[in-house]
């Protein structure tokens, strides 16, 4: 059985997608409920401070202060940070939210935040995509190599930068009981990290899509909200549309949040910097690769319409879901939809497109964002991996190199015993490492689902019969360059 139980062939006439909830407690209220209250540092108001309950989207006065109509399904209220500030955390989950009581008609929230004493133009920020565990064994090993992994590349950048990060979804594997080990993942890094509903994060006995958030709600707070670090605005969605029979969903984004997005981009300047976080995939070029027609549970459906609510700002999507890498841009977007921090679900070293478990590494400076995917435990210079001839069953004398953050941008050039031979040839094709680890119904013996992937990021050169060594240089699009060689004697 796949690991992920794509639509095919569902229309979605059958269902009402975003239909509202009218809670009992809301249904039997004849009074508009309220809320109030006051955004401020030391005591001193913070103005135009967005606030939200989820539908509405109203900015605080000069003095800190906003007071709002909340809607009838609202469960929280909560802030989108200023640039400035520190994030609020609760150990370094973070924390901008305050819950709604249905039958409250006048509530009252106050947030309190510490200004920064650095200048947050500058920052870092870590996309970890797929933790989903779904056994002690996965929590451990998550413990075990990618926290400390994290923490040594924190150590390495100067003193008092500025990191956080981005769970991008599946943070467990529908085990809830390993939210608790995720937490005290987090905690144990050191850094703060916002989260991302994903399709193993769902209560799956939910009778509807509006009730599937329940245990993440409790757990994280709001599915979809807004923080600003610098000059860039960050928004997290949550795309994983739950319809409510034999876990199977599709990639979705509900009117009610597409509004939200709406009024919440209104208080930000076009032009603006705007980096998404959601689980699946905007779009993707797998099905492409795979000469099948896209699945409904694997991109986002209506993407159309986000990219258009997008189309004033230079956006950059992050998602997961996949687990593999891959990269693209069209006009004013470009997506990363990154490799896992579990791998091919915790059962070997790389996903299944040869990627290395690990994840993307962020630096901001201004409006301008530069990346690389950091390998767990491995140098941050690790980008490549050339395989001798023979090793890719498909291309005996070729060699193949598997640049796994590769995009358009991107140049990849090969050279025989010190001289140089040009470009090599991009194929689509199956890493070779991945073939030997998870291909046949017998590999992997954890999870036997597990397949090599067909990947882009691939490329190959015929060497000569006599050839000794070989050289491969990748140079990214903000022309760093990584550098691999191997001896063919």
């Amino acid at each position: 059985m796949q690991r992920r139980s794509f639509l095919r062939n569902f229309s979605l006439a059958t269902i009402v997608l975003g239909a509202p909830v009218i809670s009992n407690a809301a249904a039997g209220n004849t009074k508009q409920r309220t809320v109030s209250g006051k955004v401020h540092s030391n005591g001193k108001g913070i103005a135009n401070v967005s606030v939200t309950d989820g539908y509405s989207v109203v900015s605080t006065d000069t003095q800190g202060n906003y007071s709002f109509d909340v809607h009838s399904n609202a469960a929280f209220v909560y802030i989108s940070t200023p640039a400035g500030y520190a994030f609020n955390q609760q150990n370094h989950i973070a924390w901008f939210y305050q819950s709604l009581s249905a039958d409250q008609l006048n509530a009252k929230a106050d947030f309190s935040l510490e200004k920064l004493t650095v200048d947050d133009n500058k920052h870092q920020f870590v996309v970890w995509a797929d933790t989903q565990m779904i056994s002690q064994a996965d929590c451990d090993q998550l413990k075990a190599t990618a926290v400390p992994d994290l923490k040594a590349l924190v150590a390495s950048y100067p003193k008092d930068s500025l990191f956080h990060g981005i769970g991008c979804g599946d943070l467990v594997w529908d085990k809830f009981q390993f939210f608790k080990d995720y937490k005290e993942a987090i905690a144990a890094t050191g850094v703060t990290f916002f989260n991302v509903i994903g399709n193993h994060d769902m209560d799956l006995d939910a009778r509807t899509d509006d009730y599937s958030a329940k245990t993440f709600k409790q757990q994280f707070g709001p599915t979809y909200y807004s923080y600003n670090r610098g000059q860039v605005h960050y928004v997290v969605l949550d795309d994983v549309f739950f319809v409510g029979t034999a876990k199977k969903y599709i990639g979705y984004i509900t009117e009610s949040q597409l509004q939200w997005l709406e009024n919440d981009l209104k208080l930000v300047k076009p032009g603006t910097t705007v980096v998404l976080s959601v689980h699946i995939p905007t779009n993707t070029g797998a099905a492409r690769r795979a000469k099948k027609e896209e699945e409904m549970g694997g991109v986002v459906t209506n993407r159309k319409q986000l990219y258009k609510i997008l189309a004033p700002y230079k956006v950059h999507i992050m998602s997961g879901h996949t687990h593999f890498n891959e990269a693209w841009e069209e006009d004013n977007i470009m997506e990363h939809n990154h490799g896992t921090v579990c791998g091919a679900w915790w059962t070997g070293p790389v996903c299944g497109d040869g990627t290395p478990m690990g994840y993307g590494v962020y630096e901001v400076n201004g409006s301008e964002v530069q990346w690389y995917y950091k390998s767990t435990g491995k140098d941050k210079d690790h980008q490549l991996r050339i395989y001798e001839k023979g090793r890719l069953k498909e291309a005996p004398a070729e060699i193949v190199a598997n640049v796994w953050n590769w995009d358009s941008k991107w140049k990849v050039e090969w050279w025989e015993d010190g001289a140089a031979k040009g470009a090599m040839e991009q194929r689509i094709a199956r890493d070779p490492w991945a073939i030997e680890l998870y291909a046949g119904p017998e590999l992997p013996v954890k999870h036997k689902f597990v397949e090599p992937t067909l990947a882009d990021h691939l490329f190959f050169a015929k060497p000569s019969a006599n050839a000794k060594q070989i050289t491969v240089k990748a140079t990214d699009r903000f022309g760093k360059l990584y550098s691999e060689t191997i001896n063919l004697v």
